[in-house]
């Protein structure tokens, strides 16, 4: 068996607070705080996973195909990225997935398992194969100071 390690990182700034953008993290609503600067929906677990994706199988899921999808097709919803990041493994099977996400709001901590579900049915794996960790940072950097989030992702696949 062959395994191999894929590591993704996906960052946005929020927008100002009046605006009407939806904040989506792992596919999730988010109350209370305005959505992410992006063409997107700015997703920055689902786009973490895709440059976990992209580090393993080359293929630049969110430098060629999300922008053509964004901007010729009208998608935004960083779900459909994911989807198309996962037809590119061919033949590698995912065994584990870590995130962590550093950012002062929204609170997610007791979101967790809501948020792993979601993660581990795009992924089709079951809940058991996510792993988060939530950090503010102590406030050191403009996510720890709630200007954004950022998010960090280990994916490990297999191959027969």
């Amino acid at each position: 068996m062959k395994f191999r390690t894929g590591i993704g990182q996906d960052s946005h700034r929020f927008l100002g607070e009046e605006s009407d953008k939806r904040c989506i993290i792992a596919g999730l609503p988010f109350e209370g705080v305005p959505g992410m600067d992006a063409d997107s929906d700015g997703d920055v677990v689902f786009h973490a996973i895709c440059n976990a994706i992209t580090s393993i199988t080359h293929v630049p899921i969110l430098g060629e195909i999300a922008p053509k999808l964004c901007h010729d097709e009208g998608i935004t919803n960083s779900r459909i990225y994911l989807e198309e990041a996962l037809e590119t493994l061919e033949g590698n099977e995912i065994e584990h997935v870590a995130l962590t996400i550093e950012g002062q709001r929204p609170r997610m901590q007791k979101r967790s398992l809501e948020i792993r579900q979601s993660v581990a049915e795009v992924l089709k794996v079951g809940v058991d194969q996510v792993g988060i960790t939530f950090t503010t940072g102590d406030g050191l950097t403009s996510f720890g100071r709630g200007e954004g989030l950022m998010c960090f992702c280990t994916l490990t696949t297999s191959q027969t």
